[in-house]
C-alpha cells in the first residue's frame, strides 16, 4: 500500500492583479491560481481531500503526516517555481511564456503528414524554415511513426531519414529536438546539430538511452506512455489516469535525476493519445495544472490527435486545425510551457492574442475581483 499526496490547482484568477488578493503565479508562467486541493491517495483510493485558497494551503499540509506534509511542501514550492530557460545550442528558449515546437515528420506513415517530407530533405528543410519564420522556437524532427499499429523502424533507417534534414535545419541556426527512442539515433542527431532529446518512451525503450542522455548534457523530454517494447499504446489500464500518470512521470523524473541528468534539463509530457481513451485524454487535459507540482516544465502534444476527430464528427487528421488550436489554448490556460504542433502559424497567432489578453500594459485589471 502506497500513500501519496497531490497538490492540485483548481481555481484560476483572472489577472496578475489577483496575485495580491490570494493567487500565485503558476510555475513562473502567465497563469494565476487562486484555489487548491490537497488530495491523499492510499494505493488506488482517495482517502482525503482538502480545499482552500493560497493562505489555507500551509495549514492543509501541516495537518498531514510528516512524510506526506514534506512531499506536499515540495509540490507547493514546485507550483511557484520559475523555470530557467532551455539553452539549445546558441538558442535560448524562455519558459516564462508559451513556446511553440514545430513538428517535422520524416516518415512514410505518420498519422498526419506521413510521406510528405520523406524523400526530399530539401523540401523538409523548407518546411522547417517556414515554421521558424512563423514563430516556432524549436523544430522537432522524427523518423519513426508512433501512431497505434505503426511498424517499428530499424535504427539505421531512422538515422538515414533524419540526418540530412537535421544537417540542413541546423545550418539555419535553429533549435532542434530529435524525436526518437533509440540511443544510436539520438547520438547521431546530436552529432549533426540537434540539441534536445524528445523520447516518447521516457528513456525506457533501450537501457543505453538514459546513460547517453546524461553523458550528452542535452535536455530531455520524458513522455508518458503505458506500453513497453515496441507497442507504447498497450497496458493503458488506469485506476485514476491523472494520478497514475502523475506518479509515473515523477518516477521517470527521479530516474533521470539519479542517472545524472540535471533537473533544469528535464521536461515532462503527459502523453496525450498514447494508450489513453478519449475520457482519459480529457481528464488529463483538464488536470494539466496539477503536473506543475512535479517541478518541471511541461510539454503538450495534442495537435491533430484522434480525440479531436472523436469530438468533432470524426474529422480527418487534416481537418483538425480548429480543435488543435483549442487544445493549444487549453494548454496555455494551464500554464504549459511548450506546445508541440503541426500548424505553427495558427498556433503562434493564437498564442500572441492569448498573451495580449493577459497583458497588464494593454488592459487595466484593477476593477476585476481578486
Amino acid at each position: 500500500m502506497t500513500t501519496r499526496i497531490y497538490t492540485r490547482p483548481i481555481g484560476f484568477a483572472p489577472s496578475p492583479q489577483s496575485e495580491e488578493g490570494g493567487a500565485i503565479r503558476l510555475a513562473g508562467g502567465m497563469v494565476y491560481a487562486s484555489r487548491f486541493a490537497v488530495i491523499v491517495r492510499d494505493s488506488d483510493r482517495v482517502v482525503s481531500r482538502s480545499l482552500g485558497g493560497v493562505d489555507d494551503v500551509p495549514a492543509m499540509l501541516g495537518a498531514l503526516e510528516s512524510d506526506l506534509a514534506a512531499e506536499g511542501e515540495r509540490q507547493w514550492s514546485n507550483l511557484r517555481m520559475a523555470h530557467v530557460p532551455l539553452q539549445l545550442g546558441e538558442r535560448t528558449v524562455r519558459l516564462d511564456q508559451p513556446q511553440v515546437m514545430g513538428v517535422l515528420n520524416v516518415t512514410p506513415d505518420s498519422f498526419s503528414d506521413g510521406g510528405e517530407f520523406l524523400d526530399d530533405p530539401e523540401v523538409a528543410a523548407q518546411h522547417a524554415a517556414a515554421m521558424l519564420e512563423a514563430g516556432a522556437a524549436i523544430i522537432d524532427i522524427g523518423g519513426e511513426s508512433t501512431r497505434p499499429g505503426a511498424s517499428a523502424v530499424w535504427e539505421g533507417e531512422e538515422i538515414k531519414r533524419t540526418e540530412p534534414v537535421i544537417e540542413r535545419v541546423a545550418a539555419m541556426g535553429a533549435a532542434i529536438s530529435i524525436d526518437s527512442r533509440r540511443p544510436a539515433v539520438m547520438e547521431a542527431a546530436l552529432d549533426k546539430g540537434a540539441q534536445l532529446i524528445n523520447d516518447v518512451s521516457a528513456l525506457r525503450h533501450d537501457p543505453r538511452s538514459m546513460e547517453l542522455a546524461a553523458a550528452s548534457g542535452a535536455p530531455v523530454v520524458l513522455m508518458h506512455a503505458p506500453g513497453d517494447g515496441d507497442d507504447l499504446h498497450s497496458n493503458g489500464d488506469y485506476a485514476n489516469v491523472v494520478f497514475d500518470v502523475f506518479d509515473w512521470l515523477r518516477d521517470r523524473r527521479d530516474a533521470a535525476l539519479d542517472a545524472g541528468i540535471a533537473r533544469e534539463k528535464i521536461v515532462l509530457d503527459p502523453g496525450i493519445g498514447f494508450g489513453k481513451t478519449l475520457a482519459d485524454n480529457l481528464a488529463l487535459l483538464n488536470a494539466l495544472p496539477l503536473f506543475h507540482a512535479l517541478g518541471q516544465p511541461l510539454l503538450l502534444g495534442a495537435s491533430r490527435k484522434r480525440m479531436i476527430g472523436a469530438l468533432s464528427g470524426e474529422a480527418g487528421s487534416h481537418e483538425r486545425l480548429g480543435g488543435s488550436v483549442a487544445l493549444a489554448i487549453a494548454g496555455m490556460n494551464a500554464g504549459v510551457q511548450l506546445l508541440r504542433v503541426h500548424d505553427v502559424f495558427e498556433t503562434v497567432q493564437a498564442r500572441n492574442v492569448w498573451r495580449g489578453l493577459r497583458d497588464a500594459a494593454l488592459t487595466d485589471f484593477a476593477d476585476l475581483p481578486a
